[in-house]
């Protein structure tokens, strides 16, 4: 059986895109879906994504790692997404979708995709760290040998240590650029390695950041191995709304496997 697929990657975050209106991809097979984010054997990406129809909105997200097992709501992947359904024709410029951690508004233009992601109600912080779930959990902290360390062993060392345990959390080490700006690498789970940027890893950082009282700023510049993105937010009383996640989002090929 032959599989259409479309490739986009948003600041290095690569996706394979498939579109599932008609319900034809079998969901439940785990070993397909690692097989097609594999490098070597596959068409390669940190994860793979179902557009699927809503009743009531625009579609739906369905995201796997590439692992193959279904995951939690991926910022670069919903940026993706939306590029993917705007090329699709589902939508013109601006988009409501259903992803596993609720409802997504988001608009497009010249490639540039701003996503509104969830309310962040509470941050933790503890001694050497902070940890805040934006749709996925993050663990963040400051990292100063940023460009040289092992992020690989590092990252799987907090990702599967206590408290995280088997359920794991993504990890995120930072440095600050000045007071606006942050460079960040992520190590995530489910992928088990590096990946070149990570949507709800930029948001974690740019909250924590505020909340550490690092920044007094509420528009925050993310430098990832990939690229730039950038973070907006409200906050009042700890709580940050109406936070959003602005980068580009671009096609990059399509075919059979």
């Amino acid at each position: 059986m032959q599989q259409k697929f479309y490739k986009y990657q948003g600041t290095g975050n690569d996706f394979v895109m498939i579109d599932n209106r008609l319900q034809t991809f079998d969901k439940n097979n785990t070993k397909l879906i690692a097989q097609l984010c594999d490098r070597r054997f596959g068409i390669g990406a940190d994860g793979l994504i179902l557009l699927e129809n809503h009743v009531d909105y625009d579609f739906k997200m369905v995201y796997y790692n590439a692992d193959g097992n279904e995951s939690t709501m991926c910022g670069n992947g919903g940026r993706c997404l939306v590029a993917f359904a705007k090329q699709l024709e589902v939508i013109k410029d601006r988009a409501v979708f259903e992803a596993i951690d609720g409802l997504h508004h988001a608009t497009i233009e010249n490639d540039i995709v701003r996503l509104q992601m969830q309310d962040v109600t509470s941050v933790n912080t503890f001694n050497d760290h902070v940890f805040l779930d934006t749709g996925s959990p993050h663990h963040v902290q400051f990292e100063d040998a940023i460009n040289d360390f092992d992020i690989k062993t590092k990252g799987a060392t907090i990702r599967y240590g206590s408290p995280y345990n088997e359920e794991g959390s993504n990890v995120n080490f930072v440095k600050k650029i000045d007071d606006a700006t942050f460079r960040l690498r992520t190590y995530e789970r489910g992928v088990e390695n590096e990946t070149l940027s990570c949507g709800t890893g930029a948001t974690a950082v740019a909250i924590a950041m505020y909340s550490l009282k690092e920044t007094n700023h509420k528009t925050i510049n993310l430098k990832v191995e990939g690229g730039a993105l950038q973070v907006v937010f409200d906050e009042e009383n700890g709580a940050y709304k109406n936070v959003w996640l602005i980068g580009p989002a671009n096609y990059v090929f399509e075919g059979h496997i």
